[in-house]
């Protein structure tokens, strides 16, 4: 009888799936199967751009093998689990929507971090071949159900799917939810920063870590060794191509008789003053707005605990939004946060997913380079990642154009 140790380096979105995906698989069993989570946070899972993003879940993303899986599986997920309740499922009205900002009589920023250049967010790159948005709608007049943004300062709106094209889930909860359910399983979670996969004779054997507990150095036995590191990925393999972006973004509250319509945004500001700005606005249940602004390339600290915020960024992200929106300008903000988004360098895109046998080991397996869309598409992800270990081949799709082969750095 085979017997499988599974080490998933990350606990973020697509290591916490993952570890859920291979629970369920129909071969496994406590028994045979040892699956550990390996986080370097102190706070355990979702710590990074897992807890921190916007939680879009749409059928006109990237790359479309991985969407055609994923966001079925969303679905799936949130039937068999009560995800409306558990971790805040639900379709959403999507669109671009272009007007003017409101004067709040102060200086606006422009919504960079400190210590780093403004840098795309990338969340409509590679998306005019995707069918949900080949056939353009047209540009209406303010819905009349969006009851958050003033409708005097609109010039225009464009729904970007039909309803059922997007949809969303708390990305926090959502992963910690992935986690606890395979837990309940066999899954086991450990806090400690991985350094180094452990190989011999071209194999996987282990991974090397520093124990959050003692700051030993220790190793834990590997057959299979998981990748899920994201933007921290390149410090356990130095030639993966992945870069880090910087985002910024709140979360405000407003007063339990304020209804906020399910929508979200993607903005074009016209400021006082001739600054255009390009907030990202997620209206969630619960009567809670997310929006975040652009991203910045500042340098990624060693452990995502040390991730700097930088307030007078997420004042201007609130600055922005609150300049078309009197319902967020007057809501209490309950967090003000920024995370790093992993990034393939260079023009193939990603993300990078699949065995690395020939550039790494064999039984090393890379799951990273997500940039925004890692909640998306992590329930495809951690599928075809489960076939490749459990089944020996992936079965739900070809994404051979998403190989490791593909992207490594020659050295």
């Amino acid at each position: 009888m085979t017997h499988r140790d599974i080490v998933i380096i990350g606990g973020g979105i697509i290591g916490c799936t993952t570890a859920y995906f291979l629970t369920r698989h129909p071969s496994y069993s406590s028994s045979t199967t040892r699956i550990t989570v390996l986080e370097a946070s102190a706070h355990g899972v979702a710590q990074g751009a897992s807890g921190k993003a916007g939680g879009l879940v749409a059928k006109w993303a990237y790359p479309r093998q991985l969407v055609d899986i994923s966001f079925s599986e969303h679905v799936r997920l949130a039937n068999e689990h009560n995800g409306k309740e558990r971790w805040g499922w639900r379709f959403v009205n999507c669109g671009n929507w272009e007007g003017r900002g409101d004067d709040l009589k102060r200086s606006f920023g422009s919504g960079v971090g400190a210590g780093g250049r403004r840098k795309s967010l990338e969340k409509k790159c590679g998306l005019d071949g995707s069918p949900e948005i080949s056939s353009p709608r047209p540009p209406s007049g303010h819905p009349e159900d969006l009851n958050w943004v003033n409708q005097d300062l609109t010039e225009s709106y464009s729904p970007m799917s039909a309803p059922d094209g997007t949809a969303q889930v708390h990305p926090y909860l959502f992963t910690t939810s992935m986690m606890d359910l395979a837990m309940e399983v066999g899954a086991t979670l450990l806090k400690g920063r991985a350094t180094a996969i452990e190989q011999e004779s071209g194999r996987a054997t282990g991974v090397r870590y520093k124990d959050s507990s003692d700051d030993a150095s220790k190793v834990i036995p590997a057959t299979h060794v998981i990748l899920s590191a994201g933007a921290w990925s390149p410090s356990i393999i130095p030639t993966l191509p992945i870069s880090a972006t910087r985002a910024h973004s709140v979360t405000v509250r407003p007063s339990p008789d304020v209804s906020i319509a399910p929508y979200v945004l993607f903005t074009e500001i016209a400021l006082p003053g001739g600054r255009v700005v390009t907030p990202e606005i997620y209206a969630r249940p619960g009567n809670e707005i997310y929006a975040c602004g652009p991203g910045d390339d500042s340098l990624l600290p060693a452990n995502v605990d040390d991730v700097q915020v930088d307030r007078a960024a997420c004042l201007s992200v609130w600055e922005h939004v609150a300049s078309i929106s009197p319902e967020f300008k007057e809501a209490t903000v309950e967090k003000r946060q920024a995370c790093f988004l992993p990034v393939v360098s260079g023009s193939d895109g990603g993300p990078i997913i699949g065995e690395a046998r020939d550039n790494i080991a064999k039984g090393v397996y890379i799951a990273t380079g997500h940039t925004c869309w890692g909640i998306c598409n992590a329930p495809g992800t951690a599928k075809v990642i489960t076939e490749l270990i459990m089944d020996g081949k992936i079965r739900s799709e070809n994404i051979r154009s998403l190989e490791p082969s593909r992207f490594f750095v020659k050295v």
